[in-house]
C-alpha cells in the first residue's frame, strides 16, 4: 500500500479541495467508517481511500487505498477526532423521474447542514420515497450534513431542483403538497389524514415556506404547541410530522 506523509503531495490536495462545495462537481468526501461501509453495501463508486497505519489492514484489499499519517488525515476530516478513515466518492447522478409516486419530503431553503441531514434521516427511517432540497438548501454533501445523515443519502434519491420546478412538477403528478406554517390559514397536522402519496414541505428557519409554496400548498399545517415556546427547532418539527404521515 501506497503511503503518503506530505501535504503537498496531489492526491492529498485534491482530496482537500473536496471540503469546499464549488469543488465538489464529481465528488465528495466521506469520514468515518460507518459511511463508508454505508457507501461500499450501496456500491458507490470509491476513488481513493485514506487511512491510517493502526487501520491499513482493513481496507488493504482496496487497490485505491493509501496510508496517510494521522496528521494528515485530520487535515482532511473535519471531525475534532477522526476514526482513521477518509475516503473520495463519486457524485451520483439523480434526476427528477417523470413520474413521481409516494411520500416526499421537500426542504425549501433550509440554511443550516445539521437540520439538512437530520430530516433526511429521519425521512429514511419513516419509509419516504424521496427526498427534495431546493437550490438554496445547505448542501447535502456538507460534511456536517454527512454526519447528520449518516449514511440515508445511500438508502434514498435526494433531488434538487428549483422550488417552482419541485412544485409543478408534484402537482403534475397529483401529488398533495402539504407546507408547515403557523399561518391563520393552516390547520393542526393531526387533522389531516394519511394517505399513500404526498409531499410535505418544511421551510426555511427563520422565514419558514416561501409566499409561493403558501399560496401553491394544497393544505397548511401546524403543531400546536401548549408550552411558551413560539417556534420548534425545523428538524424537530420535521420528525413529528414525519412520523405523523405513515
Amino acid at each position: 500500500m501506497e503511503i503518503i506523509s506530505s501535504r503537498v503531495n496531489n492526491a492529498i490536495k485534491n482530496a482537500k479541495k473536496l471540503q469546499q462545495k464549488k469543488y465538489r462537481k464529481t465528488s465528495y468526501l466521506i469520514e468515518g467508517w460507518h459511511l463508508f461501509d454505508e457507501a461500499i453495501a450501496a456500491n458507490a463508486i470509491i476513488e481513493k481511500i485514506f487511512v491510517t497505519q493502526e487501520h491499513a489492514d482493513k481496507v488493504k484489499n482496496y487497490p485505491q487505498a493509501v496510508q496517510v499519517t494521522a496528521e494528515l488525515l485530520k487535515d482532511l476530516a473535519e471531525s475534532p477526532s477522526p476514526q482513521g478513515i477518509v475516503a473520495v466518492v463519486t457524485l451520483p447522478e439523480q434526476q427528477m423521474p417523470e413520474l413521481l409516486t409516494g411520500r416526499f419530503l421537500v426542504l425549501e431553503d433550509v440554511q443550516d447542514p445539521g437540520n439538512v441531514g437530520t430530516m433526511i434521516r429521519t425521512a429514511d427511517a419513516v419509509g419516504f420515497d424521496a427526498v427534495i432540497v431546493s437550490e438554496k438548501t445547505a448542501d447535502i454533501y456538507n460534511l456536517k450534513t454527512l454526519r447528520s445523515m449518516q449514511g440515508s443519502h445511500f438508502h434514498l434519491p435526494i433531488y434538487r431542483v428549483d422550488t417552482a420546478e419541485a412544485l409543478t412538477r408534484l402537482k403534475a403528478c397529483q401529488i398533495p403538497l402539504v407546507a408547515t406554517t403557523l399561518s391563520e390559514h393552516s390547520i393542526d397536522y393531526r387533522e389531516v389524514p394519511k394517505t399513500e402519496s404526498l409531499a410535505l414541505i418544511m421551510g426555511n428557519e427563520g422565514q419558514g415556506i416561501s409566499e409561493v409554496v403558501a399560496q401553491e400548498a394544497d393544505i397548511l399545517v401546524h403543531i400546536a404547541m401548549p408550552g411558551r415556546a413560539e417556534s420548534l427547532n425545523v428538524a424537530v418539527a420535521a420528525g413529528i410530522l414525519l412520523f405523523h404521515f405513515v
